[in-house]
């Protein structure tokens, strides 16, 4: 396993919502995706907007256990802010890219593949949202309640059902939002 990159301040500070240091992510950080974003059909709320959804996409990837920030904290942010930006372009079905700012920093694979499993797992939450919304009221709730830590006898209990309701039911429910 590599080991923690010291940029890896940044990542706590956006973890324990260091005021601080989140506000020299921004002062550091920002200008440089405000150019970026910019310079390939975005405008300076687009910018914002983009740099903004990546903190948040960084620190929800940050939270899984698994996560360690092996490369420099900026060109991890950058592509992420890349990639959100690319996946913008084409939802708004405009031009793409063509202009790079990658040039400069330091371990660009490393935060590309960084950087690609927080967009993949953004992407993977937000469709599970999307199905899991799609689900009854009843089979939300039964899920709910079954991920929550609760057991299956005392989500039972909770719902007024049998157990074996609930072992048939909450199977149905999952292969629905398969």
């Amino acid at each position: 396993m590599a080991s923690p990159h010291p940029d890896t301040r940044y990542i706590k500070a956006l973890l324990n919502n260091d005021n601080p240091a989140i506000a020299e992510i921004y002062t550091r950080f920002s200008d440089r995706i405000a150019r970026f974003v910019q310079a390939n059909n975005g405008s300076a709320d687009d910018a914002r907007d983009i740099f903004q959804d990546a903190l948040i996409a960084i620190c929800r990837q940050a939270r899984q256990p698994e996560f360690v920030l092996t490369c420099p904290f900026e060109a991890y942010l950058y592509c992420v802010c890349r990639g959100k930006w690319l996946n913008e372009l084409k939802r708004r079905r405009r031009a793409v890219v063509t202009i790079s700012e990658a040039s400069g920093f330091n371990d660009m694979e490393g935060a590309d593949m960084l950087a690609d499993a927080t967009l993949r797992e953004e992407e993977r939450d937000r469709l599970f949202r999307h199905f899991f919304e799609k689900l009854a009221a009843g089979c939300r709730q039964l899920l709910q309640l079954a991920w929550s830590g609760v057991s299956l006898q005392e989500v039972s209990v909770q719902l007024g059902v049998t157990y074996g309701y609930v072992r048939k039911k909450k199977s149905e429910c999952v292969g629905q939002l398969m």
